[in-house]
């Protein structure tokens, strides 16, 4: 925007008006600028003004000219059309945007040595150690997840400083920011923070060093008595009712709210935090806490439900609308005990309101862990057939509610992949082996430190079995409809172990690759690490299919795969499909019959089984 000096008819207007400048000759405006539209205002240092032309919508159908009354501006750029109000203490150092809103506001100032919350270091897993996590505004869970993995690793942790850096040199104002369209009403103090466009900011109590990432298609509102101080808050996502956080990112459609209060925490995609605590917690997608007395702390999340210490009730109805959800890969299931999944940092469950630490059960995926006065049951496999991970495998897609534009962090929703699959074949191989060495004609069997009774390891294999059937029949039929001819895999690419890199399932040869290339200087940019993120992610389907390929193969003994061969895997796909609708639909009439759920509840729940054969073909 070209500004002018101000003429001396416009100064003689401003100063009737009550206006005054330290020095008029510092005052500079736009070619629209209306002086009659300033009332009492106090000018310091280098000010531009733009245009007054337009009414601004206070509240819905409440229009009033836009202009300034009753503010002390300090080296201020304004856009056209903005109204600003009542302004307690100044404005000290910012640029604004046009059509904004500013009123009722203590002070909006940039400091000398702002960050933004850009470039602080936090210790995120462990709240007393060294920072392993670098918040800055280009951050997704794939990164933070990558950074906590590998922060012994000093060469790449020095690489990724440095990319981190000039990242966040190239994107970093020179004093605090507010965008178009935004709305500052009823608060305290704003200090050197970047406030994006279209966010609204009604009632906070703080803002110190914050960035604040709001757009028209996605934006972020900050509510009554939020404290919020050397944090980054994403595209989407809102912070209400007297949160209180430090120290932390949160990502894109996050929800906080009711007093919660977080510290050196990051949060990513579709997160909802309400009335609990979390600190030094990495809370990837879909994590979610709404009791008071949940604290999440020193653990890795995701796809996750926070139960209370006190009050497990809600975690009884898994049928019904007020169901909380059994976790892809997290930790609680809808009943309260513990869906053992396989885990990034470790893995935890609550038996009793305690919580146990548990590395050696990483291999029996989808398991139940119920303590019994000092004994541990775990009941292998049991939660594939249950009513909680039937409706959770559907429900997550939907409550994705990022906008295109604005969905940073990668999510992969697929419940059977490479990932969990290759900890269901090690689980099978435990259970075999258990039974081999032990007989058939025992009891029980002990698993370190865990009894599983007889029926639970027998029904823990044909679980396996059935997961396994549904995720090779499902990835076969995929791969049919696009190459009818089934050609062999042409990429060695995924084949081994594979990982969850907080939502991106990819192979563990390739988050080695990523590793490599920042290390050695392939990957010079952060957005270089983010389109190899994109790039695996585009490609996961050739890598699952080398993977699966190979899984065929050993699983039916096989050299190659003929017509025949995939009548067989067809067979068996669409036999364990029926078997595990049969035993879902079992769990939820053994629901219905303990009086929890409404008649008509459950005849929708086996409606809804009814047109799983469509799925078939």
């Amino acid at each position: 925007m070209a500004y002018r000096a101000l003429t001396e008819e416009e100064i003689n207007i401003l100063d009737d008006n009550g206006c005054w400048a330290e020095d008029w000759s510092n005052i500079t405006v736009s070619d629209d600028f209306a002086p009659k539209y300033m009332h009492r205002v106090v000018l310091y240092g280098e000010v531009q003004l733009g245009g007054f032309t337009k009414n601004v919508e206070v509240s819905p159908g409440f229009f009033k000219h836009s202009g300034i009354s009753n503010a002390t501006l300090r080296n201020v750029t304004l856009g056209d059309d903005c109204l600003i109000e009542n302004i307690g203490s100044y404005i000290n150092n910012y640029t604004i945007g046009n059509d904004c809103y500013i009123s009722n506001v203590s002070t909006i100032e940039t400091t000398e040595g702002a960050t933004y919350g850009q470039g602080n270091l936090i210790s995120v897993l462990n709240e007393v150690g060294d920072g392993n996590i670098i918040l800055f505004d280009g951050l997704n869970s794939q990164i933070a997840a990558l950074m906590i993995k590998h922060n012994r690793d000093k060469e790449f942790w020095a690489a990724m400083r440095r990319l981190i850096s000039e990242d966040i040199k190239t994107t970093t104002p020179d004093r605090g920011t507010i965008g178009d369209g935004v709305k500052i009403v009823n608060s305290k103090e704003i200090t050197n923070t970047i406030i994006g466009d279209e966010c609204e900011v009604s009632g906070a109590a703080r803002l110190s060093d914050v960035t604040i990432l709001s757009s028209p298609n996605a934006t972020v509102y900050i509510g009554t008595g939020v404290i919020c101080e050397n944090s980054i808050i994403n595209h989407g996502s809102s912070l209400i009712n007297s949160v209180k956080m430090q120290d932390c990112f949160v990502g894109e459609a996050c929800k906080i709210s009711n007093g919660f209060t977080a510290s050196q925490s990051i949060f990513f995609a579709n997160c909802f935090m309400s009335n609990g605590e979390a600190c030094a917690a990495f809370c990837g997608p879909f994590t979610a806490s709404h009791h008071k007395s949940s604290l999440l702390i020193g653990a890795q999340f995701s796809f996750y439900n926070a139960g209370s210490a006190t009050n497990f009730s809600n975690h009884a109805y898994k049928m019904g609308p007020l169901h909380w959800g059994v976790l892809e890969r997290g930790t609680k299931t809808a009943s309260g005990a513990y869906l053992l999944m396989p885990a990034t940092i470790g893995t935890f469950s609550v038996c009793f309101g305690k919580l146990m630490h548990h590395p050696d059960t990483r291999n029996l995926p989808f398991s139940y862990l119920i303590a019994y006065g000092d004994t541990m049951y775990l009941s292998p496999g049991r939660n594939i057939t249950t009513v909680g991970l039937y409706r959770d495998i559907r429900k997550w897609p939907k409550r994705d509610v990022r906008p295109q534009g604005a969905q940073k962090s990668i999510v992969n929703f697929d419940w059977l992949s490479p990932f969990s699959v290759g900890e269901i074949v090690k689980g099978k191989k435990i259970l075999e082996d258990l039974q081999a060495a032990s007989g058939e004609d025992v009891s029980t069997y002990n698993f370190h430190e865990y009894v599983i009774k007889a029926s639970s390891l027998q029904k823990g294999i044909k679980y396996y079995d059935i997961a396994l059937h549904i995720y090779m029949g499902a990835v076969l039929k995929r791969v049919l409809k696009r190459d009818p001819e089934l050609t062999p895999p042409d990429t060695e690419t995924g084949l081994g172990d594979w990982n969850d890199l907080s939502g991106l399932l990819l192979p563990d040869s390739e988050e080695e690759r990523i590793v490599s290339d920042i290390k050695d200087g392939s990957l010079d940019t952060i957005d270089d690490i983010l389109d190899r993120f994109k790039d695996i992610n585009d490609h996961y389907r050739q890598y699952q299919w080398a993977w699966t390929y190979r899984l065929i193969l050993d699983y039916y003994h096989l050299q190659e795969l003929t017509t025949e061969n995939v009548a067989t895997v067809r067979e068996d796909y669409v036999q364990a499909r029926r078997t595990w609708i049969a035993e879902i639909r079992k769990d939820a009439e053994k629901e219905y019959k303990m009086g929890d759920v409404d008649p008509e509840v459950l005849e929708n729940f086996v409606s809804q089984l009814d047109h799983e054969v469509e799925f078939e073909n």
